[in-house]
């Protein structure tokens, strides 16, 4: 349908530099020098996905309601970022980049300035907005953005629910078993004292507004021992929101002499963030780091409490301007440990929470760019240690090697706290004592098995720190690697259909629990027969997943929201309709649904005693259905723009129709569709990337398309194959 197509650039900009759109709409950048192909970079950033990195800036600012839509929700958005401080210690972080990566960010700033001016017309244009320049500083912005909201959010959330159920009575022998925590070491009377303050905006609303969650992804690679061409193969399928157009990914090809990168890009950030070079090939998933902690600070007329002696706490002022309404300034009170929750004026005990990488920003653009230039594992592996985000990095190089590393910036702690709980304030032993070295982080080269495989599971045991405390479910990585384990000459098809592989692990444990109970009992109904006959595969024409997600949504709610000690119904039915915990961490209750022994079934206040009582139960919940249902016609979500968020009439095509996506929580090709503070999100692969290494083509399929531009033929270019699963070869 489409040609390649020369690009015209608009403007002055450096010799050299053509941009061509391949025949998928991907910009191909070509120039003389690497600085030279950031600055092509940066200028189709622009032109491609001004609307969506410029709305990025101006949430990290905190400047909603000065620049855009001054509304209640959009000052509680400006208050959340005013209170993160992101925007702070910028130019600091400038100053510590290296010459030669000074001078490859200032390119890309130039370029997006460059793409900036040569829009005639763009969404934000429309609101009334004139972009300021942009500068390395809002680089860095977006990279601290992108690590926390999409990352770091889901620990420290899950850490406060922790909390709050202390604080709601919950046993702690039950809380034990759900999270990374022994019953004896629960200072109650620590955690009941801490007066808990209202969230300022709900998580759902940051992440539909700024940036896409980014929680659970797949990549594996593959030793030429085990592929059909002697050569590793390396694949990445990052799960995040993608009912977002455009998508968080901006694909591009950057070519210079010396060497060629392609793949995907983030607006805003100079560089591929997965993909490959000539030599090298790199993918990502999220590793669940705990890299976020709070402390209990007794406060009183302004001060905390250190040992025996009272500081004053510091005060931070933030002036908010609004269009419509008079200007609010809002005081911050901070300590070592972060930012208070709550008025120290007011005597009590409040929460102190800090982020490790709060002023990160230089080493992690360093790294993203040196990718770049590595060529082989090893220099792969030393260069994106040094990022201080979180990620689960896998790379294959053109001699036959492979290799994993963790990177991230991890507090070295209190040799008995591993971070989850919140420690006393007061108690300088609780205090971090820095950061653990990159060497003690688990990492992994040539392993003798041929294969590495990484899908958020725990990977403590490959290093000598123990960074994960509350990793997702493993069913994905046992499934991939079993996979993987059944043949020796893999090929990228076969790792193209293992990224769109729907068979359920979690679906063959439960059901191997309830059927036999079922059997026992000769039941007959048609509901058991479909769960019978169930091929455990959530396939958009199944009947046997939409009618397992009723069964396993009651036995979720009979065993915690029916228990007089547990979590009570209607915290049961919050958490799994606003919130993303049983989302992101449903493998902790899973353990305690399928252990019979399990305390939650032992527990003298609980209702139920026995695991098969609670099945049986469950299952009568779904015993009368006579309506099944099939996955593609409850699995359905709407993708809707970033900016306008469905709020327009649909005939104007800023939104989809209905799309059903295949595949569930706990299956490679993930398909999770839920609600959270109110709104739909998802989880599924927002793009797709395979490459053998025995050519230098990078297979790649993406959610969506290159444009954020409506009118553009490349909004939603990309969206029926990769439903289908189709790549298209870069």
């Amino acid at each position: 349908m489409f040609k390649r197509s020369k690009l015209r650039i608009s403007g002055p900009h450096p010799q050299h530099v053509s941009i061509h759109r391949l025949a998928s709409g991907v910009p191909s950048i070509r120039a003389k020098h690497f600085n030279d192909v950031l600055w092509g970079s940066g200028y189709m950033h622009a032109h491609d996905r001004a609307s969506q990195m410029l709305l990025m800036r101006i949430l990290g600012q905190g400047r909603v309601c000065e620049l855009l839509s001054d509304t209640e929700e959009s000052l509680r958005l400006d208050q959340f970022f005013r209170k993160a401080h992101w925007a702070s210690q910028l130019d600091e972080e400038v100053a510590k980049l290296h010459p030669h990566y000074l001078a490859a960010c200032q390119a890309y700033a130039e370029g997006v300035n460059a793409g900036l001016a040569s829009k005639r017309i763009s969404a934000l244009k429309l609101l009334g907005y004139s972009p300021e320049p942009w500068r390395i500083q809002d680089s860095i912005l977006i990279s601290r953005m992108a690590s926390y909201l999409t990352l770091a959010q889901s620990q420290a959330e899950v850490e406060r629910l922790f909390i709050e159920l202390v604080q709601a009575g919950v046993a702690s022998e039950l809380l034990a078993e759900l999270f990374p925590v022994e019953a004896e070491n629960i200072d109650r009377e620590l955690i009941e004292s801490i007066r808990l303050q209202e969230r300022i905006v709900p998580v759902g609303t940051l992440w539909n507004l700024a940036l896409p969650r980014m929680m659970a992804s797949n990549n594996w690679v593959i030793a030429g021992s085990k592929t059909a061409s002697g050569s590793a193969i390396l694949a990445n399928d990052p799960h995040l929101e993608i009912n977002r157009l455009p998508n968080v990914w901006a694909e591009q090809v950057l070519e210079w002499p010396e060497n060629t990168a392609k793949g995907l890009s983030m607006p805003g950030l100079p560089g591929i963030i997965v993909g490959r070079s000539n030599q090298l090939a790199w993918g990502i998933t999220y590793t669940f780091m705990d890299t976020i902690d709070s402390w209990v600070e007794d406060c009183k007329e302004g001060m905390y409490r250190v040992g025996e002696n009272w500081i004053p706490f510091e005060q931070r002022i933030e002036e908010i301007k609004r269009q419509k309404h008079d200007d609010v300034s809002l005081c911050f009170y901070e300590n070592k440990h972060g930012v208070l929750e709550g008025n120290p004026n007011e005597p009590g005990r409040y929460l102190a929470s800090k982020w490790v990488a709060d002023a990160m920003g230089a080493a992690s653009l360093m790294a993203g760019l040196g990718i770049c230039e590595a060529q082989t594992v090893a220099q792969g592996m030393r260069c994106l240690a040094q990022s201080e985000s979180a990620w689960n990095w896998v790379f294959a190089d053109v001699e036959g090697n492979i290799g994993y590393q963790m990177s991230g910036l991890m507090p070295l702690r209190h040799p008995g706290w591993n971070g989850f709980m919140p420690a006393p304030g007061w108690n300088s032993q609780y205090d971090w004592q820095g950061r653990v070295p990159l060497e003690d982080l688990p990492a992994c080269f040539n392993p003798a098995c041929g294969y590495i495989v990484t899908a958020n599971q725990d990977l403590n045991y490959l290093g000598r720190s123990k960074p994960i405390n509350m990793p997702m479910g493993d069913y994905r990585a046992q499934r991939i690697t079993s996979l993987i384990e059944a043949r020796n000459a893999h090929t990228c098809e076969d790792s193209q259909r293992i990224q769109m592989d729907v068979y359920s692990l979690q679906a063959e444990a439960f059901l191997a629990v309830l059927l036999p109970l079922l059997a026992e009992r000769k039941e007959a109904s048609p509901a058991y027969q479909v769960l019978a006959a169930w091929n455990k595969e959530y396939d958009p024409d199944s009947i046997g997943a939409p009618l397992f997600e009723c069964f396993y949504r009651a036995l979720r709610e009979r065993v915690f929201g029916a228990s007089r000690a547990g979590l009570g119904e209607p915290v049961v039915k919050h958490l799994a309709e606003q919130t993303g915990v049983f989302i992101d961490f449903y493998q902790n209750f899973d353990r305690v649904l399928l252990n019979p022994e399990s305390v939650w079934y032992k527990h003298p206040g609980n209702c139920q005693p026995t695991q098969k009582e609670a099945f049986l139960e469950a299952f009568e919940c779904i015993r009368g259905n006579e309506h099944f249902p099939r996955w593609k016609e409850v699995n359905t979500v709407v993708f809707t723009n970033l900016l306008f968020q469905g709020k327009l009439p649909a005939f104007l095509g800023f939104d989809t129709p209905p799309v059903a996506i295949a595949g569930g929580r706990a299956t490679p090709h993930q398909g999770q569709i839920y609600k959270s503070a109110g709104r739909q999100t998802s989880f599924a692969p927002s793009a797709r990337v395979v490459s053998d290494m025995q050519t230098n083509t990078l297979y790649t399929s993406c959610a969506g398309g290159p444009s954020d531009n409506r009118f553009s033929p490349w909004y939603l270019s990309e969206q029926a194959d990769w439903l289908k699963g189709v790549f298209k070869p870069l």
